[in-house]
């Protein structure tokens, strides 16, 4: 992921916090807490959204290649889902729901 500086990388950090909300629901007073916080879920966040705005874009082209690498990044987000999750629930110990 390459490092954007200023308003572009913070928009793409709220893009991805407010996609994982509505992908994360259980999780979503705990993601907006941290977030405020967390580095670390900011470049989480961020890598979503340009993961997950990469597979919409190649899902829309529609060919056999494009479909192939929409999986990849399918799967990519989903690999990024799973570290969120262990570094909210991590990060949340002791914190009451």
């Amino acid at each position: 992921m390459d490092k954007r500086d200023g308003k572009e990388g913070s928009d793409l950090t709220q893009r991805g916090l407010w996609r994982l909300m509505l992908k994360l629901p259980a999780l979503r007073g705990r993601l907006q807490i941290l977030a405020q916080k967390s580095m670390a879920l900011k470049e989480l966040c961020e890598a979503y959204e340009e993961a997950a705005m990469a597979h919409e874009r190649l899902l829309k082209e529609g060919t056999t290649r494009s479909r192939e690498r929409a999986l990849e990044y399918g799967g990519i987000c989903l690999e990024i889902e799973t570290d969120i999750i262990e570094l909210v629930l991590e990060q949340s110990k002791g914190v009451p729901d």
